[in-house]
């Protein structure tokens, strides 16, 4: 839900939603408000009309008029009293004044009041004046219908406020959902772009809305992009698959004139020299024209699942003598939990056989390295872990590049600086994540994980 909350669309919509929800709230709440004051407002109105009409009565024609009144409140919302200035009841149902009210004729509110039939414990209003004799009349309206009329419109003014909320969050729920899951595609595209697959665009619904013309911008700047690199990549190709054809004669004319030569001749050293500058030459095209051939994703169709612990056993065994013969330990942790990957499986072998050859290489006599496959929250990971002088933290991001080799010393540095290229190549051809990090115990952590469900 959090995921889903932080898109721009759902923030948008739900802030309209509490804006439409916040602004309907305070429209109804006006309206009971102004509803409210117009009852009581009449009901206030009603209680003075009736002092002012009886007023100009006295004496016994008060009383008589006062008890033929009752008979027309068919509701029982009215009474009345009279009493002394005392106090005292002299006529009427009220048996007493109700609270501290003022005879000045204007309706104030009250809470309860005593009738002749008994307490009233009920909200209402209550007005009293002094008659034209001397005596108090004191008029009580209940508020009983016009509270009942208020529920009524309370009751109406939270539904409303319910049946708001409802649609809005149902609508909230449903527009979000359409942007949201285009921007989902276009993540998933994106991933597939950034695992290597340059031919893949980003999706167009055809409604020509800002993300569809972002997606456009996008695309085309990856056609460029795409065109780009494609030229570069085949210079770079075309260089090097030339040069390997002179290379080749070169290193014939060389051998033959090795061979012609005796063994004591002075001459046979530097023929030596040049044929292996030859063959390290001609290893570097060729690894060259491998990276490419890799990055070009032409391999998938040979991809399958395979068992990671099962790979990892083959890897072991076969560089098992080698490590025996520097006097390494070379272990082999298998989780059971790792389970299987799809990939190509010559592939893989050979990019954990660049891992496991420069940890071999680095890692010093009596050193220990480990070769593990664990599960990492679902999906495995391989690791290749040793004791050795690990890789600087400034050149963690480097080290897949071509020709980079770490270490103060530059060129004297042994191999082309393509090993860990060629695992990148690899990795990005299946959409694994290669990462370098630091041991536990001081060396190098170079792990693979293995997630690439969107290659299938």
């Amino acid at each position: 839900m959090s995921d889903q909350w932080r898109s721009s669309s759902s923030r948008l919509l739900g802030l309209y939603c509490v804006l439409f929800v916040a602004w309907s709230s305070v429209l109804l709440g006006v309206m009971y408000w102004r509803v409210s004051d117009y009852l009581n407002d009449l009901a206030e109105s009603g209680l003075q009309q009736r002092a002012h009409l009886f007023e100009k009565f006295n004496g016994q024609a008060l009383d008589d008029a006062l008890r033929d009144s009752l008979r027309y409140d068919l509701h029982g919302a009215y009474a009345y009293g009279i009493f002394s200035r005392a106090g005292e009841p002299l006529a009427g149902p009220l048996l007493a004044i109700p609270g501290d009210l003022r005879m000045d004729g204007h309706a104030q509110a009250v809470d309860s009041w005593s009738l002749r039939s008994g307490p009233i414990n009920a909200p209402g209003r209550a007005l009293g004046v002094e008659t034209q004799d001397g005596r108090l009349l004191v008029f009580v309206r209940q508020s009983g219908k016009l509270t009942a009329v208020n529920s009524i419109i309370l009751d109406a003014l939270l539904w409303g406020v319910s049946l708001t909320i409802i649609p809005g969050l149902a609508g909230w729920h449903i527009l979000r959902r359409r942007p949201l899951k285009r921007i989902q595609e276009i993540e998933a595209a994106t991933k597939r772009i950034i695992a290597g697959d340059l031919g893949q665009r980003l999706p167009v619904s055809g409604r020509p809305d800002e993300i569809d013309r972002l997606s456009s911008i996008v695309n085309a700047m990856l056609e460029r992009i795409e065109q780009l690199m494609t030229e570069v990549k085949g210079v770079c190709d075309s260089i090097a698959h030339d040069l390997r054809t002179p290379l080749t004669r070169l290193r014939a004319h060389l051998y033959r004139t090795r061979v012609g030569l005796e063994e004591d001749d002075p001459r046979a050293a530097q023929l030596d020299k040049a044929l292996d500058e030859t063959d390290r030459l001609m290893a570097r095209f060729g690894a060259l024209l491998r990276i490419s051939e890799l990055e070009s994703h032409q391999r998938r169709s040979a991809f399958v699942e395979l068992d990671a612990g099962e790979l990892l056993r083959e890897l072991h065994a076969f560089y098992l003598p080698l490590a025996e013969e520097k006097d390494q330990q070379l272990l082999l942790e298998i989780d059971p939990q790792a389970g299987t990957l799809w990939g190509d499986r010559e592939l893989l072998f050979e990019a954990l056989a660049n891992l496991l050859s420069n940890a071999l290489h680095f890692t010093p006599t009596q050193g220990r390295i480990v070769l593990r496959a664990v599960d990492d929250r679902g999906t495995p990971r391989i690791d290749v872990i040793d004791n050795g002088p690990g890789i600087p933290p400034q050149d963690r991001t480097l080290i897949y590049q071509r020709f980079f080799r770490g270490g103060s010393g530059g060129e004297s540095t042994e191999g082309f600086g393509l090993g860990l290229s060629i695992v990148a190549a690899i990795a990005g051809l299946h959409g694994f994540r290669v990462r370098a990090g630091d041991a536990p115990g001081g060396g190098a952590w170079l792990s693979i994980r293995c997630a690439a469900e969107g290659l299938r």
